[in-house]
C-alpha cells in the first residue's frame, strides 16, 4: 500500500507538472505602480483563476515615466493597460493598439486646487500653474483647457503647465495652484498631508463634460490575427474580470492582496482599502468588462473637439472589438 501511495503521489506530481508546463505564459504591463487600481488583476493571479483558465500571468508594476504603448510596440508586453486618450493618439500615429475589454466605466480623474491660491473655479485657471501627467495622460487635460480657451503653450500661453511626477509635492509645497488627481489615489493624498478638503476646490472630468475612458485593455492588432493568441486573451479577460468580481465584492482582501505584491513596501492599508472602496464606484458591474460603445463615441467627441489642436485628427477605424470578451464570456 506503501509502494502504491509513492506511485499515485508521484502521478499527481507528475500531472501537476504538466500542467504547470501547459500554461500559456503572458505578460500583463501596468499603467502605474502596483496600487489597488489594479487588484483584480492582482486578485486573478492570488486566487488562481489565472492558472484555472491555463495561464501564467506576469504582471509587471508602471510609473510615471512608462508608456504602456511604448511597452506593448517593443514587445515587452501581450497585454497593456492604458487610457483610451493615449491609446487612440498612439493609434493615429502608427502603433495599432486595440481595446479588448473596458473594466473602468467612468472616469476617475480631477484636478484638485488650492483656494488660497485663488483658484475657486475654472475661469480661475488664468495665469496659474497647474500640473499635469504626461506620457498620454496630458491628453483629457489639453482637451479641457481647449474647450476653455486657454493656451498651454507657446508664447502668449494662459497657463502654466507642469510636468506632474508621482506625488502631490507641488500643491503642498505651493509650486503649483492645481495638479492633477484621481478619486481613489492623489486626492487623499492630499488630504493626508494636512489639507483640508474646505480649502480645496475639485474639478471632476466626469463634472466638467470631458471624461474619457480609463484603464482598458490593449494589443496590438496583429494578436487578433492569431487565433491561438485570441483563446489566450479570451482566458486572459474571463479570469481578469473573475478578479475583479471578486475585488469588487472582497474590498478589503482585495486591498490585502495588493499591498502582498507591493513590492516597494511604499503602500499603506488605510490608503489601499480606501482606494478600492473608490475604485469599485468606477466599474460597472453589469456586462462588466465590456466596452460601452456610447462611451466609446463620447471620448472619440471629447478628444476631436479641441479647436486649436484636437487629439486626434479623425475618428478612429478598427480601434476597439467586442470579440475577445465576447468569446471570454462563453468560457464557463
Amino acid at each position: 500500500m506503501k509502494k502504491l501511495g509513492i506511485i499515485a503521489s508521484a502521478a499527481v506530481l507528475s500531472m501537476a507538472a504538466v500542467t504547470a508546463q501547459a500554461a500559456d505564459k503572458l505578460t500583463l504591463q501596468l499603467k502605474w505602480v502596483t496600487q489597488a487600481q489594479f487588484a483584480g488583476y492582482y486578485v486573478a493571479k492570488d486566487k488562481g483563476f489565472y492558472e484555472k483558465h491555463g495561464l501564467d500571468v506576469t504582471i509587471k508594476p508602471g510609473g510615471p515615466d512608462i508608456a504602456p504603448a511604448q511597452v506593448l510596440a517593443g514587445g515587452g508586453a501581450d497585454v497593456v493597460i492604458d487610457w483610451m486618450p493615449s491609446a487612440l493618439a498612439t493609434r493615429e500615429k502608427g502603433v495599432p493598439l486595440v481595446n479588448i475589454s473596458q473594466v473602468f466605466s467612468k472616469s476617475g480623474m480631477m484636478l484638485t486646487c488650492r483656494k488660497d491660491m485663488g483658484v475657486k473655479a475654472s475661469s480661475d485657471f488664468k495665469g496659474k500653474t497647474l500640473g499635469v501627467w504626461f506620457f498620454g495622460n496630458e491628453y483629457p487635460f489639453l482637451s479641457w483647457m481647449d474647450k476653455l480657451g486657454l493656451k498651454t503653450s507657446g508664447s502668449g500661453a494662459d497657463i502654466t503647465v507642469l510636468k506632474q511626477g508621482f506625488n502631490v509635492d507641488p500643491i503642498l509645497q505651493k509650486q503649483a495652484a492645481c495638479v492633477s488627481t484621481m478619486t481613489y489615489n492623489e486626492y487623499w493624498q492630499v488630504i493626508d498631508a494636512g489639507l483640508k478638503p474646505t480649502e480645496l476646490s475639485v474639478f471632476k472630468y466626469e463634472d466638467q463634460g470631458v471624461a474619457t475612458l480609463e484603464d482598458g485593455l490593449y494589443v496590438m492588432e496583429a494578436s487578433l490575427k492569431d487565433a491561438k493568441m485570441k483563446d489566450k486573451l479570451a482566458r486572459f479577460v474571463k479570469a481578469s474580470l473573475e478578479g475583479w468580481n471578486y475585488a469588487i465584492n472582497n474590498t478589503d482582501e482585495a486591498a490585502d492582496i495588493v499591498l502582498e505584491n507591493d513590492a516597494t513596501g511604499a503602500q499603506t492599508e488605510k490608503h489601499q482599502r480606501r482606494m478600492m472602496g473608490e475604485i469599485a464606484k468606477l466599474i460597472g458591474t453589469d456586462k462588466l468588462g465590456r466596452l460601452n460603445e456610447a462611451a466609446y463615441k463620447r471620448t472619440v467627441a471629447t478628444l476631436l473637439s479641441g479647436k486649436s489642436a484636437p487629439v486626434i485628427s479623425k475618428a478612429p477605424v478598427g480601434a476597439y472589438t467586442q470579440e475577445i470578451w465576447d468569446m471570454a464570456n462563453k468560457i464557463k
